[in-house]
C-alpha cells in the first residue's frame, strides 16, 4: 500500500489528496468519467433505489420474499461482480429487461450542479461516460445534473457486451470504440477497484469518495484506497476539477 500525500493547497470544505508519483493532467486529451457516485453524491438518493429494484427483480424471477432475494442478490453481486453478469451466466436472463427495470426511478433528489457543469465544460478534448448502468439511466441522470451536453457520448454496459467494469475487456472495447490512447487519458470512478485496469493501461486516475459514508453502500466500495493504481483521491469532484487539474495544466 503507497502513501498518498495531501495536496499542497486544499480548499476549505472539500479533501483532495495526491500520490507522491502521480501522474499529471497536462497531457489529457480524454477524460473518462463513471457515472454512479462519482458525478452526484448519494444524497441524490439514486443508488438505494436501483438496489431495490434489483431486490424486487430478483424476489420476482425466484418467486422469493425481499430477504432471500436481498440475500441472493448479494451472493451473486460478490461472486459475479454485479447480480446482472450472474443472472445472465447462471439464467440466461434478458439483460435488456433488467436494465429497463432496475433504472426505473425516481430523480426527483438529483440535483442541479453548475459547480461541475462548469469544471468539466473546461476540460479540454473529449469528455465521456464509462457506466455499467444503461446508457437511458446515464442520460437521464446527466441531463438531470446539467452536464449531460459537456460529454461527447456515454458508453454503457451495454456497449461492453454486458462485461462490467472492473473486467479489462470492458475498458479494451471502450478504448477501441472511441479510438482512445490509454496514456493519453483520465479516469474518474467511485470504486477503487474499477482503476486497477485504467492504470495499468496508462490512465490518470483519480477516485471520488463521499464526503459522508453512504449507510446504502458497501464500506469497501467508499474506502479512500491508498494504493499504486490510484493516482488522486478527491470528495469534492467539482473542486477537484477546478483547482487540482487546473492546476496541473490540465
Amino acid at each position: 500500500m503507497k502513501h498518498i500525500a495531501s495536496s499542497s493547497a486544499p480548499q476549505a470544505g472539500h479533501r483532495h489528496f495526491v500520490a507522491p508519483d502521480a501522474r499529471g493532467f497536462a497531457h489529457v486529451e480524454t477524460w473518462i468519467f463513471d457515472l454512479d457516485n462519482t458525478l452526484y453524491s448519494h444524497e441524490a438518493q439514486v443508488w438505494p433505489q436501483i438496489d431495490d429494484r434489483i431486490t424486487l427483480f430478483v424476489a420476482n424471477l425466484f418467486g422469493i420474499d425481499g430477504i432471500s432475494a436481498r440475500a441472493l442478490q448479494k451472493h451473486y453481486y460478490h461472486k459475479y461482480g454485479t447480480t446482472l453478469r450472474a443472472l445472465m451466466t447462471e439464467h440466461d436472463i434478458d439483460p435488456y429487461a433488467f436494465m429497463d427495470f432496475v433504472h426505473d426511478i425516481d430523480h426527483r433528489h438529483i440535483e442541479l450542479n453548475e459547480a461541475l457543469g462548469a469544471a468539466i465544460e473546461r476540460l479540454p478534448g473529449r469528455r465521456l461516460i464509462l457506466t455499467n448502468g444503461s446508457r437511458r439511466h446515464a442520460e437521464a441522470v446527466a441531463a438531470k445534473i446539467g452536464i449531460l451536453d459537456h460529454f461527447e457520448d456515454v458508453f454503457d454496459l451495454a456497449d461492453a457486451n454486458f462485461t462490467p467494469k472492473p473486467n479489462r475487456e470492458a475498458y479494451d472495447i471502450f478504448l477501441a470504440r472511441f479510438s482512445v490512447d490509454p496514456a493519453k487519458a483520465a479516469m474518474f470512478e467511485d470504486i477503487a477497484k474499477n482503476l486497477r485496469a485504467p492504470h495499468e493501461l496508462g490512465m490518470t486516475t483519480t477516485l471520488v469518495v463521499p464526503k459522508t459514508v453512504d449507510p446504502f453502500r458497501d464500506a469497501f466500495e467508499q474506502e479512500a484506497v491508498e494504493e499504486p493504481h490510484i493516482n488522486y483521491i478527491t470528495d469534492d469532484l467539482a473542486a477537484f476539477l477546478a483547482d487540482e487539474v487546473g492546476a496541473r495544466g490540465g
